[in-house]
């Protein structure tokens, strides 16, 4: 089965790579790609992705608006941001916005390819610098999303390396390499993480585990 995606880029050349890299790809296609996100919903509509790769900087409606919006009204579709833009607020309001995961336009494709496939399967991938980013920006800012609480919320220990793994900025299948266990054992210890911590979302999960001190 193929991973349907949509790219919203208006930068021509980086959409048309975008496109060849998808179509040139066992088990990817690109299902739309558009220069804007001014008409995201019929372009949803007509294009029916699992996964967008939303560019934040575009004319008109910027991808964090039109991510806002689309995970709004398709909570289903994965959104995976990308941009140059190595700025925290950015980073951070994309993924408040909604977004499952982020990624920077000079990755290598593979790197595109694994963080699709990576979301598309409930995943959230995050470019390490980007993850060394967004801990900075609530550091800096002294942004506070939950009360702190002296919760025992349950976790194992391997529940709880997992989590370090992942306030470190290591994606799954990072993870599953330092842990000596598989993806998608990863990936199940994640959901009981979000499930034990009442979070929805990796950047929930560390921002919770970061300001009550459980990683």
């Amino acid at each position: 089965m193929e991973i349907k995606v949509a790219i919203f880029e208006d930068n021509k050349l980086v959409r048309d790579a975008l496109e060849a890299i998808l179509n040139g790809t066992p088990g990817y296609t690109c299902c739309g790609a558009f220069a804007d996100g001014n008409r995201w919903l019929q372009d949803i509509k007509r294009s029916e992705p699992d996964v967008v790769l939303m560019d934040i900087e575009m004319p008109g409606l910027n991808g964090i608006e039109v991510t806002t919006q689309l995970t709004a009204a398709y909570p289903a579709i994965k959104i995976l941001i990308q941009t140059v833009f190595n700025d925290s607020e950015k980073i951070f309001n994309a993924l408040c916005a909604g977004a499952s995961g982020y990624i920077l336009k000079n990755d290598a494709p593979t790197k595109y390819l694994e963080a699709i496939n990576e979301v598309y399967n409930g995943g959230a991938p995050m470019n390490p610098v980007v993850a060394k980013k967004v801990l900075g920006f609530f550091g800096n800012k002294n942004v506070i999303l939950i009360t702190p609480e002296a919760n025992d919320y349950q976790l194992s220990q391997r529940e709880k390396e997992i989590l370090q793994l992942m306030v470190g900025g290591d994606n799954y299948k990072t993870i599953a390499g330092k842990a000596f266990i598989s993806y998608e054992t990863v990936r199940t210890h994640v959901k009981n993480i979000y499930k034990k911590l009442h979070v929805a979302c990796r950047s929930e999960a560390i921002s919770k585990a970061m300001q009550q001190g459980i990683a």
